[in-house]
């Protein structure tokens, strides 16, 4: 009856090219069939159903009928209901009895006798070979509608699986600042705020990025990714450090401004292995390749301390901390530190104070030993919210 050969090849290619599953794609081939019998030979309301066989190329035609119960329909001749609908109950509200679509339950037991309310009862249809040019172009209609769909439901799979992790594409465009990127099966787009200020990317590079949300939009799947996020950093140390792969090296927590300078606070599970070694490497492989990732991206990695003031001395390196007062009540530290440490403390335009912050949660102030405070020649005391973990949230890219 038809071209198995040609049926079947279709079905294989769009399963392993376009991942859809070959019963999602003989599924849509028999309701395109249902959808042309109807319009070429169906009554009004009648519902169809069709199967394809894929090994011989039959197609067998179904009517379906849904059991009612008479106190749930108006039946030909009967009375409108009276009233206002909005103050029915919609278990209250009856439908039209059409014989081809109802079947009285009274009469569905003399069929089957086990029959209940709400059971679909089947009967064969004549079968067809012929429909007209109306009825094919819908059923092609039906076929690409239901493909389109079963394609999206396996991106959306494949790449929810994918969902905080780092993913590769090339780039497909940049324009007005967001970054369009070819991921194979959906696009990718890196929104201005989400890029290390100083990259420039051009049509045909090869890009990594961190998959933070999967979205679904009108024009297809949308895969928001970041090379800013704090965890894009975490996931290449991950890469990078086995230890961190295997959970024995945790990330705690990371600060980052990117592109210039980020601060990472680790824990080792394992007393016999040092956090900071597995995260520098030998001769500083590791962290070297992950700032080469990062544009240059400066990285200080600390170790992380349960006790406030000792973690807050180790975020403040490379200066050293003479001592510091916690106010708990303010979560705020005051830190004494030497006067030749004081710009090493602060950094540059505050940057090394200002991620300390974020690294540990605590708003820092930080005095000489002589008594003068920084604010006397820098910022010197991180007042801005602090969000130091890596979960922080990232903003939404625009929809593309």
């Amino acid at each position: 009856m038809f071209d198995l050969k040609t049926i079947n090849s279709v079905v294989q290619q769009l399963e392993e090219e376009r991942g859809i599953p070959r019963d999602k794609t003989l599924e849509a081939i028999a309701m395109a069939f249902a959808t042309a019998y109807k319009k070429e030979y169906g009554k009004k309301g009648q519902i169809v159903r069709a199967s394809f066989d894929e090994n011989t190329g039959q197609v067998e035609f179904w009517q379906v009928k849904i059991v009612v119960d008479r106190e749930q329909v108006i039946m030909e001749g009967d009375a409108e209901p009276e009233g206002d609908l909005k103050d029915t109950a919609v278990e209250d509200i009856k439908i039209r009895f059409n014989p081809e679509q109802h079947m009285l339950i009274e009469d569905a037991k003399r069929i089957k006798r086990d029959a209940v309310v709400g059971d679909e009862l089947v009967f064969p249809l004549e079968a067809k070979a012929d429909f007209g040019r109306i009825a094919a172009q819908t059923a092609k209609q039906i076929i690409i509608q239901k493909i389109r769909e079963a394609e999206k439901v396996s991106v959306m799979g494949e790449y929810g699986e994918k969902e905080g992790e780092i993913v590769a594409g090339i780039v497909e465009r940049v324009e007005r600042g967001v970054v369009y990127i070819d991921m194979g099966r959906a696009v990718g787009v890196i929104p201005y705020e989400e890029q290390i200020p100083s990259e420039r990317w051009k049509t045909g590079d090869r890009i990594r990025a961190y998959l933070y949300a999967v979205e679904e939009t009108p024009r297809g799947i949308v895969l928001k990714l970041s090379r800013a996020h704090p965890r894009f950093l975490a996931k290449l140390f991950e890469t990078e450090a086995p230890e961190i792969a295997a959970g024995t090296v945790e990330i705690k927590a990371i600060a980052r401004e990117a592109g210039s300078r980020s601060k990472v606070s680790v824990v080792s599970h394992d007393p016999h292995i040092d956090p900071i070694g597995s995260m520098v490497g030998q001769r500083g492989v590791r962290v070297g390749t992950v700032t080469s990732e990062l544009s240059g991206e400066k990285i200080d990695i600390v170790e992380w301390n349960e006790d406030p003031a000792l973690f807050i001395e180790e975020a403040l390196s490379p200066a050293e901390v003479v001592s510091i007062e916690l106010i708990d009540s303010e979560h705020r530290a005051i830190v004494i530190v030497t006067e030749d440490e004081q710009s090493l403390a602060i950094g540059k335009g505050g940057q090394n104070v200002r991620l300390a912050a974020k690294l540990t949660g605590w708003k820092i102030d930080i005095k000489s030993a002589g008594g003068a405070t920084l604010d006397e020649e820098e910022p010197g005391e991180a007042e801005e919210e602090v969000t130091p973990t890596i979960e922080e949230k990232v903003p939404e890219a625009p929809k593309a």
